[in-house]
């Protein structure tokens, strides 16, 4: 089966798509961004899976990409068009070229014009395809800048991507007004500037009468995309709470987490915070020695009695009040504080030292 998900980023409008087949567990991840790197690490730990590349669909204008950050957490590949003039990809796509992950794959299929190193990528039953900046939802990427070429992309379009069949979904690299996918059929009837009778010559005299500016991130962002994001200044990384004290890390659900079996190695290091209610704190699943017990629903009026002088970790039943702590302890402007995996639960499934309780 495959597992599939479509992420955004706001900032720049643009959808990071992860693949995976669920037998074997491996994934690639199309277009990813380099401020939700730990976003989109969190969810490859949670499922369960083993990212073996990063995909572009070209080299973008408009953000930097995740590749080089994704690839020194989790050793993936990157792969683009051996057309980009990218340098330091690990895999350089040609017409054609299959990228497997598990017993599916994706097929390459170039499609040159909004830049001269454009991939759509044509998941192996034609279902799906993800076509970059190529074609948009009712639009198509702009022409004017690094090498694009009007009538290469009307010609990309019609003869790479209309080809595949109505049904096909189509994914595009952006949207920037929140609608998600669209079809083969679609866009060849409704979309305003390629579908229908519009001709090559209605399309070219379109998009160069467009009058845009460039993306704001451009400068910045086309550089360091020719080098697959690679940032030669490590201090750029995407931030990774925690990392300074101890192998904090973000869930999906954005809580700053620890497990419990660094927590125990390192009890004199850290403030165990129990956010449980009194009687929990002294009942049958006992406590983590030392824990200060504050119930969450006092914590707000108490920030101030929490100590600041060790990191924090937060902890309760099975990690969901814990995981509130954190929020209000990071509203109140504390930045070393973690929730405890799991809770009280994992912590006495996992053996680990215990104050009162059952045995």
């Amino acid at each position: 089966m495959l597992i599939f998900r479509q992420l955004f980023d706001p900032q720049s409008s643009t959808y990071t798509y992860l693949l995976a087949d669920s037998g074997p567990r491996e994934a690639v991840l199309i277009d990813p961004v380099f401020e939700h790197v730990q976003r989109d690490s969190a969810l490859i730990r949670e499922l369960g899976l083993q990212l073996l590349y990063t995909l572009e669909t070209h080299v973008h204008a408009d953000h930097v990409t995740g590749a080089s950050a994704l690839k020194a957490l989790w050793g993936s590949q990157i792969a683009l068009s051996e057309s980009s003039g990218a340098e330091g990809a690990d895999r350089y796509l040609a017409d054609r070229d299959r990228v497997h992950f598990g017993e599916r794959y994706l097929e390459v299929r170039t499609t040159p014009g909004h830049t001269s190193g454009c991939i759509t990528y044509v998941l192996d039953d034609e279902s799906r395809a993800f076509t970059g900046d190529a074609l948009l939802i009712r639009g198509c990427g702009r022409t004017d800048f690094q090498e694009g070429d009007a009538r290469m992309l009307y010609r990309s379009v019609h003869g790479r991507i209309f080809s595949l069949p109505g049904p096909c979904l189509l994914y595009p690299a952006h949207d920037y007004r929140g609608l998600m996918a669209s079809s083969v059929e679609e866009e060849k009837q409704f979309n305003p500037r390629l579908g229908g009778a519009l001709s090559e010559d209605d399309f070219v005299g379109f998009v160069e009468n467009l009058g845009l500016p460039h993306p704001k991130q451009m400068d910045i962002a086309v550089p360091a995309n020719k080098k697959c994001g690679r940032s030669d200044t490590p201090a750029e990384a995407p931030a990774h709470q925690g990392e300074s004290w101890g192998p904090v890390y973000m869930t999906f659900a954005g809580v700053p987490e620890v497990e419990p079996h660094w927590v125990e190695e390192h009890l004199g290091e850290v403030l165990v915070l129990d956010v449980r209610e009194g009687d929990e704190f002294t009942g049958p699943l006992g406590h983590i020695p030392g824990a200060v017990n504050i119930p969450l629903g006092k914590l707000s009026e108490s920030v101030d009695d929490v100590a600041d002088d060790k990191p924090v970790v937060a902890v309760c039943r099975a990690g969901g009040r814990s995981a509130r702590a954190t929020a209000i302890l990071s509203q109140a402007g504390r930045e070393r504080i973690a929730n405890l995996a799991g809770g009280m639960l994992r912590w006495r499934d996992q053996g680990l030292v215990i104050d009162g309780g059952e045995r």
